[in-house]
Formats: structure tokens, C-alpha cells, sequence
């Protein structure tokens, strides 16, 4: 088989949950730990971090790796979903696994998945944690994919734990409540292993104090512990002036991050209290330095897209991957701020999304272009009119994606927005 030949089969022959929504979803780890004894336990060669969290997870991934990667270390770096290619969430140093990587490794080991059918996210994990280990990494920064106790990546032991928020998403498969979905996530705290929290919140701090009391896990929380001020946006970076406690392990007031959205603030919160616990526990060397220029080039260094993305001034495009009402509150904000002639949104959901959440949520001033991604798990374009309708949203479906965004182009004057979200493969579609 050729590459597109092995996406094909992987695509069609597997169940993914982005494509066909909850059959894809198995609520065990058996066939992980198949894989992973088929494999001769990769992840136990390489060191690891393990983030968790309903937004920000692949932000803060992305920035540990980059910091990472500055103090010398030979970066591994797990992250799902991708956006334009599938080698996106499987990188070494920022540079994707090479196409010839994911057709040997499942030409080789064909007959043994066709035997115990994995789901498509089982077999990822089990390609990534093999590729990082014969690629002899240093350490593996491994996103979460959702939730964390079931996830296929949670047999690793790390040396930190990371969460970074919680919020409603995911709700038929994590639980209906904060705390119900904290416990979920919850599941990747290890004994003895301490965790970082990015987000205090009374109803899900109570879930992880306790879990982390039974695991013996020393745990902290990131925004109780510093606080950060924006100041400045200069030649594209945002920058940060961070007030830290005299015990922590770095004293370097001011940051700059490239990657855009005011969401960031918190997420880069949430990797200075990380770094400082892994500096701490003598886990990696991280210097003042490596720790400033590792943020300020992180997109860059990673690979990182579709986080507040601008792709175009004239006019202004901006692509977000924000898709609950969490993430969704803080865009918004934000696109509110955005000085604008006319503001045209592009929005595609799948169709399990809890609009009741976010609909309340969009500027009512803006122009609708209701859209469908490629999946069969996307909600037709006409029924997300008519459900946006009746929450005083207007424009108009156009499909498919690529055919919506030439429609706001066409319509959108140079000093005009066009906004691209709702669904994280409505923005792969169009990046």
C-alpha cells in the first residue's frame, strides 16, 4: 500500500470517533494493553508528560514541547485530532513521522490488528509510542484524547500529570457534570506522581484534591499560584508580565508567546507551573532562557495551527478550533474586541453537539454561513440554519466548506472579519 492507501484503510477499516461519533467509543483499555504487549511496551522507554483537559490541552502540549526542545532534549510529541495530515499528531522535534513510518508500521503489523480490531485511536497511540521509541527520544510530551481513565494513552507512568480546565463536552461519554467529567480526567493522576490543575473551579477542585490525596500525588493549582497581565502585542507574539512566588524556580517577569487568542493567558499559566515542578523534582533542565525563547517560538517549533489562527488581514481571517461552550465564551470575548466593519461567521458542528450551549454564545451581528465538514458525523448544513434561527442567528448554508469560505470572501470588504470555527474539521477544511 501506498500512504493515502494506509489513511484509506485505517479511515474506512477502523472506528474513529470524530467520523462516526459514539460507536466508536470503547469504555476499556483492553485492546490498549494488547497493543502495548504486542509492541513490548514502548512508552516505558522514553520519559513522559500526560495533559488532560477540555480546552487548552493541545496548547499546552505544544508550548511543553517547544521549551523542551530548546534545553537539548530529543522531543516527542503525541496530539489529536489533526488538521490538514495525519503525521501531524505524531512529530519528533517538530517534524512530523514520515509517511513511509505509518505504511511499513501497518503493513508489518496488519494481521495482528485485523485480529483484535483496535479502534483507530488505539492503534495511533500504539504507533506513536513505537515510533518515539525506536526513535530513542528523550521525553514525550502525550496529549489526552478525551477524557483520561479510558483513554488509550493513559498506561503510560509519567513524570507530571496536567489538566488544564474542565467543561461540558463530551457529555454522553465523560458524564453529565463538572464533577462526573473531572472524574474522568482525574483517571491519568498516578500515585505518587504530582499534577498540575491550569484552572481552579469549586466543583472539579474537590474531585482532584481528593483523587491526588488517595494517589499520595502532590498536585497544585496553576492560577492559584501566579497570575498573569497582558501587556503588549508585539510583531505577532502576545506578551505576559507573570507575577510569581519567591519559591518558584523561575523569576523572568515578562513573556512572549506566539500563539494568539486570549484564551493563552491561562494556558501559559498552566506550563510555567508544570515547568517549575519538573525543574524541581530534577525531572529535566530547564533554564530562564529555555524557558522564554521555548514560548516565544513555540507555534513555530511545533507545528501548531488553528489556535486563533491569522491567516489573512485584508480581510481579517481568523481560524479557531474552539468548539463547547468553554472555549467558545472565551473567543467570543475576544472576536467582541476585534474592530470590524462586518463581521462573517463560517460555522460548521457535528451532530452531537449541544447547541443550547453555545448558540447564546455568537455575536448577533454577524453574517451566518452555516457549512458542513466531510464527515459523516457533521449536522447538515440547512438543519444548523434552522436551528440558529430560532436563536436570532441569520445567513445562509453553503456547502461544502471550501464553497462557504469563497461565499465570505466575496462578501467580506477589506476591513472585515471572517471567522471559521464551531468544529475543529470545519477549520481543517479551510487551513
Amino acid at each position: 500500500m501506498n500512504y493515502k492507501q494506509t489513511l484509506d484503510w485505517l479511515f474506512s477499516q477502523l472506528p474513529m470517533f470524530h467520523r462516526v461519533g459514539k460507536a466508536a467509543y470503547k469504555a476499556d483499555l483492553e485492546n490498549t494493553l494488547k497493543l502495548d504487549e504486542y509492541f513490548e511496551h514502548p512508552h516505558r522507554k522514553f520519559k513522559s508528560i500526560h495533559v488532560a483537559g477540555t480546552n487548552g490541552k493541545g496548547s499546552v502540549s505544544h508550548m511543553l514541547a517547544a521549551i523542551l526542545r530548546q534545553a537539548g532534549y530529543k522531543v516527542g510529541l503525541y496530539t489529536s485530532p489533526h488538521l490538514r495530515d495525519f503525521r501531524e499528531r505524531i512529530k519528533v522535534n517538530g517534524e512530523m513521522i514520515s509517511e513511509n513510518e505509518v505504511v511499513n508500521f501497518v503493513e508489518k503489523h496488519h494481521s495482528f490488528f485485523e485480529k483484535i480490531q483496535p479502534s483507530f485511536f488505539e492503534m495511533t497511540v500504539a504507533l506513536a509510542f513505537d515510533y518515539f521509541a525506536r526513535q530513542q527520544i528523550d521525553i514525550a510530551v502525550v496529549e489526552v484524547g478525551m477524557g483520561g481513565r479510558l483513554d488509550s494513552t493513559n498506561i503510560i507512568t509519567p513524570l507530571l500529570s496536567v489538566i488544564t480546565n474542565i467543561g461540558l463536552d463530551h457529555t454522553d461519554f465523560l458524564g453529565k457534570t463538572i464533577a462526573e467529567i473531572a472524574g474522568e480526567k482525574a483517571g491519568i493522576i498516578k500515585p505518587d506522581i504530582p499534577v498540575v490543575i491550569g484552572e481552579w473551579n469549586e466543583e472539579s477542585a474537590k474531585v482532584f484534591e481528593e483523587k491526588a490525596r488517595k494517589k499520595n500525588a502532590p498536585i497544585v493549582f496553576a492560577d492559584k499560584q501566579l497570575n498573569a497581565t497582558s501587556t503588549s502585542n508585539q510583531t505577532g507574539r502576545q506578551c505576559f508580565d507573570i507575577a510569581f512566588p519567591p519559591s518558584f524556580s523561575f523569576q523572568t517577569k515578562n513573556y512572549r508567546i506566539d500563539m494568539n487568542g486570549s484564551y493563552q493567558r491561562k494556558n501559559l499559566l498552566t506550563v510555567l507551573a508544570a515547568a517549575d515542578i519538573l525543574v524541581k523534582n530534577r525531572s529535566v533542565r530547564i533554564s530562564e532562557n529555555n524557558l522564554s525563547e521555548g514560548l516565544a517560538n513555540a507555534a513555530k517549533t511545533t507545528g501548531l495551527m488553528g489556535r486563533w489562527q491569522i491567516v489573512s488581514n485584508k480581510p481579517t481571517i481568523i481560524l479557531d478550533t474552539g468548539h463547547n461552550a468553554h472555549g467558545f465564551e472565551q473567543s467570543m470575548q475576544q472576536l467582541e474586541q476585534q474592530p470590524r466593519e462586518k463581521l462573517y461567521f463560517i460555522i460548521g458542528v457535528m451532530s452531537d453537539k449541544d447547541l443550547r450551549s453555545i448558540l447564546p454564545l455568537m455575536p448577533k451581528d454577524a453574517y451566518y454561513i452555516y457549512t458542513k465538514a466531510d464527515l459523516p458525523r457533521a449536522m447538515n448544513a440547512d438543519l444548523l440554519a434552522e436551528k440558529c434561527s430560532a436563536y436570532g442567528l441569520h445567513g445562509e448554508a453553503v456547502t461544502p466548506v471550501s464553497l462557504a469560505f469563497e461565499k465570505a470572501k466575496s462578501m467580506a470588504a477589506e476591513n472585515g472579519i471572517i471567522f471559521i470555527g464551531g468544529s475543529t474539521f470545519v477549520v481543517a477544511e479551510v487551513v
